[in-house]
């Protein structure tokens, strides 16, 4: 944007020179576990795993606290909120110097990281000042401010050792204060605000801020940024510790040649913002992306012994990269990210002029999110593989997908631009001059042109037959697609019958890993149905489950296998989780208003009933070898009468030939309906719709639970009461749960979805209070069993609260359409609430699958801290309270969104189940 004219010279270089030390020292403050971290790992007995989510808490905060704190900027100006965010961080950075315990650690570095949140603020306040021509350089200066990183490793060192880490925090905090005060009241209010405030304006909305980020090209901006930043940033507190175990140099050393690789990419880049000002930010990034493949790829190549057998004998030789040479490659590695990172922040203010603080803070915080997870990860592939090496190996892998969106989004640009030209060519140089070849008109059959299902003329003639063939096809391809999701929640407990020496942790990683993938899965599978059709993306997302149906049939049947493979394998088993997302959205296009409740939670309720076959079927497969010499031999396990043969790769195998009829039944027997096309950019509305991010906090209560409980149930069960045979029946409980869901569908249609909500939350409170009671009462008789109990009467209730949940998503829309599209007719605002609609419903999927992963991982963690589970019940169970609460207040309560629906529905079972 350009600058007011009332801005003078003076003012921009005084804003600019603050505004980058003031960010210079919070990202001191932000990276301060980079080095404090070593010593209190040293104190509290880390592991590595802990270590790295030790360093990357603060990240997160600093990264999610970006949007914020961009819109913010944009409505009240940098300067108010820069000097709140460096108060803020201040003090939570003081009070860590008083934390002891682990969790007190943690806790104070989820304030600490308000600190990172400060780019976010910086870059709206500075391209303000700062006309197009020039914001590349002012905006790379800016972001020179990361060498606070440097100047932590540089200087923290001294004090830690003199002083103690504790020092370090409360003078790093002091530091904080000084700077707020400083920038205070040596800066002014950027030109744009006051002219704003001059001419009376308000600022706009917040909602209007985010209105850029459903562009797809935004989300590709923020991948650059978390490999530029992220990994800059995850590198930087890694880097340590890395040279200290690596290469045996002390702490004040591994500080000094860290900085070799944080000083470059910081202050160069500013010369990257003049690169790209002067020769364009695309070709910056293109060097970028390709000098740092080479880089990536050097640095991840292990320490290696070769021996080759020459004609003379045997010639060994070793390959290891010496501490110089690394040295090096890291500065290199860190000039090139500096470049791009100056790149990235030149395309904001030209493509989105009047939303830098929005987009700005998205893609901060999806690269400050970098800085969280690679760190983790980094620490994962450590303790998995035992290779230092193996976090430069991910960010080759990062690099090499950043490069190849952005050079396929940059070839198809140019082609769409040369499109018509490209067209008039023939397809062989020889063939110019020939006549055109003579169009024949292609066979509709897959291809549903004319869909009206709120026709009742046309639902009754054929649409309604149409519509349950597509469904009943559907169900069984979810159905095993929960299976192949959930197949490790029974495959873990065996793995150390067999022979596989896995920790309980470990284990407990196994089953939580496909919640994760899943879950991620599912944000992307969401907007896949409009854009690829239903028949197509339910038959390659069937197949994809061969991958780890046939992965783990292998990998069972050696105790050999690596640990890692069968982490790579539950990351597949997510191909499962990540297929409800497209189903429901896909059926949901097939029915009208009056039955698209009950369909969804049919195919929903009878998809879920995955679970309960894989904890049924598979501890009965795996006990007969029902595929011959075809399957492998099985293993000797001890049983009550000596040993027993079991074959533990049947629990993949037996879900092939299924998979392969139910994804031929998808391609020869489902249809795509025309009007449900939609691109990426029509559905991201949805993250502009409030109501979509308070469905996703609901329906993670209720389907979080389920398939969070499902998929933990039988290791907490086998943890908890080692005595008893807890897999013969833990399949009842994903049955009650689907069961409940399909069967229940009908409550939230005659009663309202709000309010059957509600009576499911509290229901589920209840389980949670009889679980802890009997876990508190395990050494007594029948605890078990009221343990059980309890735990089926969560499983009822998440099934109740999945069917309401997505039965209030349709009605929400339809309500809110007359307010979105006043000027609307009644068929527009239509065909946008069910596309919104069909959009929330993937995409809460997608979140509350998270349970998946976080449930189980919950317990591990709490059992591993406490000794039991009991924390992250009590977690649990005040989940539950604001879920209660914010159902109430938003939808059912006299004045909500839903209190007038829902009464006028009372005795009218036939009524839509999606009002208007």
């Amino acid at each position: 944007m350009s600058a007011h004219p009332d801005a003078v010279a003076a003012d921009r270089r005084i804003s600019l020179a603050m505004s980058t030390l003031a960010f210079t020292v919070c990202f001191a403050v932000w990276t301060i576990f980079s080095i404090i971290g070593i010593r209190i790992r040293q104190e509290l007995g880390l592991s590595e795993t802990q270590f790295g989510l030790l360093v990357g808490t603060p990240i997160l905060t600093g990264s999610l606290i970006r949007i914020a704190l961009g819109v913010w900027t944009d409505q009240y100006g940098g300067r108010l909120v820069l000097v709140g965010t460096m108060l803020s961080a201040a003090v939570a950075t003081f009070l860590l110097s008083y934390a002891h315990t682990y969790p007190q650690m943690l806790l104070a570095a989820l304030g600490v990281g308000i600190a990172g949140g400060s780019f976010a603020a910086g870059v709206a306040y500075v391209s303000r000042w700062f006309p197009p021509g020039r914001q590349g350089t002012a905006l790379g200066i800016f972001g020179a401010g990361n060498v606070g990183a440097a100047v932590t490793k540089f200087l923290a060192p001294f004090v830690l050792i003199a002083y103690g880490w504790q020092m370090v925090a409360q003078v790093w905090a002091a530091g904080l204060v000084l700077m707020a005060v400083v920038f205070w009241f040596t800066t002014k209010d950027d030109p744009v605000l006051v002219a704003r405030r001059r001419e009376g304006r308000k600022a706009p909305a917040a909602w209007l801020e985010m209105e850029p980020l459903r562009n797809v090209q935004v989300w590709r901006f923020a991948l650059y940024y978390f490999f530029v930043f992220g990994a800059f940033v995850a590198l930087a507190l890694w880097l340590p510790q890395y040279l200290i175990k690596v290469y045996g140099v002390d702490i004040r050393a591994a500080g000094m040649i860290a900085a070799a690789f944080s000083v470059p990419a910081s202050l160069f880049r500013a010369y990257g913002g003049h690169l790209s000002d002067t020769y364009g930010a695309r070709r910056v990034l293109y060097w970028t992306f390709l000098v740092s493949i080479v880089a990536t790829f050097i640095l991840s190549y292990p320490p290696t012994d070769y021996v080759v057998h020459g004609a003379r004998g045997p010639v060994a030789f070793h390959l290891e990269m010496g501490l110089i040479p690394f040295t090096v490659t890291v500065f290199v590695l860190g000039f090139f990210m500096a470049l791009g990172k100056a790149a990235v922040y030149k395309h904001i203010p030209v493509y989105y002029p009047q939303h830098v603080g929005a987009v700005g803070g998205l893609v901060g915080m999806i690269g400050g999110l970098g800085g969280f997870v690679l760190p983790i990860l980094f620490g994962t592939l450590l303790d998995v593989t035992g290779l230092w090496t193996s976090c430069f190996m991910a960010l080759f892998l990062l690099v090499g997908v950043a490069l190849a969106w952005m050079h396929l989004s940059v070839r198809r640009m140019e082609q769409a631009a040369a499109g018509p030209v490209l067209d008039a060519l023939p397809p062989f140089p020889e063939m110019q001059g020939m006549p055109a070849p003579v169009p024949t008109a292609k066979k509709e059959g897959a291809v549903l042109t004319d869909w009206r299902p709120e026709d009742p003329d046309f639902w009754a003639a054929k649409g309604r037959r149409i519509a349950r063939r597509n469904l009943w096809i559907s169900i069984p391809a979810l159905l095993l697609s929960f299976a192949i999701w959930q197949v490790w929640s029974v495959v873990v407990a065996k793995l150390p019958l067999v022979g596989f020496r896995f920790t309980t942790d470990q284990l407990f990683w196994l089953a939580a890993l496909p919640g994760l993938s899943g879950a991620t899965l599912r944000i992307f599978y969401s907007f896949m149905v409009p854009i690829f059709g239903g028949r197509l993306w339910t038959t390659l997302a069937t197949w994809s489950l061969m991958i780890p149906a046939l992965g783990i049939g292998y990998a069972v049947q050696s105790p050999d296998t690596p640990y890692a493979v069968f982490l790579i394998l539950a990351l597949f088993c997510g191909f499962g989780g990540g297929n409800f997302a497209s189903s429901m959205a896909n059926i949901s296009f097939f029915f009208p208003k009056a039955e698209k409740g009950n369909a969804l939670a049919l195919n929903a309720g009878l998809g879920n009933l995955g679970v309960s076959v894989v904890q049924f079927v598979v501890p009965l497969v795996i006990t007969a070898g029902i595929f011959g010499w075809v399957g492998g031999d099985p293993a000797l396990v001890k049983g009550p009468a000596g040993p027993t043969p079991m074959w533990m790769q049947n629990a993949g195998f037996v879900f092939v030939p299924f998979i392969a009829l139910s994804a031929f039944a998808a391609w020869f027997g489902m249809n795509d309906i025309a009007s449900a096309k939609a691109s990426f950019a029509d559905q991201a509305v949805i993250f502009r719709r409030r109501h979509n991010w308070i469905m996703c906090w609901l329906y993670t209560g209720t389907f979080g639970s389920f398939i969070g409980y499902s998929a933990g149930f039988p290791l907490l069960a086998k943890t908890l009461f080692p005595d008893v045979n807890a897999l013969q029946f833990a399949f009842l409980g994903p049955l009650v749960g689907a069961l409940s869901r399909s069967g229940t569908g009908w409550l939230a249609d005659r009663h309202g979805g709000g309010r059957v909500t509600v009576g499911a939350f509290l229901l589920m409170m209840a389980g949670v209070g009889g679980v802890l009671w009997f876990i508190g009462t395990k050494e007594q008789p029948h605890a078990f069993t009221g343990f059980f109990l309890s735990f089926l009467l969560l499983f009822f209730a998440t099934g109740v609260g999945n069917a309401s949940t997505f039965q209030m998503i349709p009605a929400i829309m339809g309500s809110e359409m007359a307010r979105l599209m006043p000027e609307a007719d009644a068929v527009t605002r239509q065909r946008h609430a069910a596309t919104e609609a069909a959009a929330i419903t993937g995409f809460t999927s997608a979140i509350a699958a998270f349970g998946a992963f976080f449930i189980p991982k919950s317990y591990g963690t709490a059992i591993a801290l406490t000794g039991g589970p009991q924390a992250a019940l009590w977690a649990f169970f005040g989940f539950y309270v604001t879920c209660v609460v914010l159902t109430w207040a938003v939808y059912t309560r006299k004045g909500g969104l839903l209190h007038d629906i829902e009464r006028a529905r009372r005795g009218a079972p036939t009524h839509p189940a999606a009002a208007e």
